[in-house]
């Protein structure tokens, strides 16, 4: 009889661990049909100049934060969108003619924010391991807030131009956007978000040389 209730309590035992295996490796949870976050992004950006005389364009490092929205269509695929504060800084070396014929390098330092709708389309694996792999492909839609920009002759300050830069950055910057990364399972309503986007300008922000901006950003948020 022992025996007998040792080998029911062993198989009982072998059956649960193995449901929960199951449970462990497959898709149990119900995925939402909208999802809403907070995101923080340190990005690294620059300045691509066309045919403007420019002697370097030097990457900067600025931030940005904001709402996430995912709006599914089913348990792959999702719109995503939200609402971001962008700050991007840059900084660029230009020639400057003075009279006489020669000329001088001047430093430009710029400070950009734009209030930003990303508009894309995030495709996301099957849930395994309390983990999903996820990539997102679309458009971006900045309208300045504000422009700053500083030029310097060496350690001297030439103009401080705080007034929007007084006409000198443009109103609308639009990007494609790419990206990807996972998002971790914390709770059954709790998501950890990690990943890397590369949003490439394809609209001037500066007038003064048709200067683009492109940045890389490393993405943190948390989904509910």
């Amino acid at each position: 009889m022992s025996l007998r209730k040792l080998s029911l309590v062993i198989t009982i035992l072998l059956l649960s661990l193995q449901l929960h295996a199951q449970d462990y490796n497959s898709s149990t949870y119900d995925y939402k049909s909208v999802s809403l976050g907070i995101a923080v992004s340190p990005n690294i950006n620059w300045l691509r100049y066309g045919d403007f005389d420019v002697k370097s364009s030097t990457a900067k490092i600025g931030f940005n934060y904001g709402l996430v929205a995912d709006f599914a269509f089913s348990e792959n695929y999702y719109f995503s969108s939200g609402l971001f504060i962008d700050n991007l800084r840059a900084q660029s070396e230009t020639y400057q003619d003075e009279t006489g014929g020669s000329g001088a390098f001047l430093t430009n330092n710029y400070k950009l924010q734009y209030a930003t709708i990303p508009l894309g389309v995030k495709l996301k694996s099957t849930q395994r391991y309390y983990r999903s792999y996820y990539g997102q492909f679309g458009f971006t839609l900045g309208v300045k807030l504000s422009a700053k920009q500083e030029i310097m002759n060496g350690d001297r300050v030439i103009v401080q131009e705080y007034d929007n830069m007084k006409g000198g950055a443009d109103i609308l910057r639009l990007g494609l956007q790419v990206g990807g990364g996972i998002e971790w399972l914390l709770d059954h309503n709790l998501r950890f978000m990690t990943g890397l986007t590369f949003n490439n300008g394809f609209t001037n922000v500066l007038k003064h040389g048709g200067a683009n901006n492109s940045f890389v950003a490393l993405n943190l948020g948390i989904l509910f």
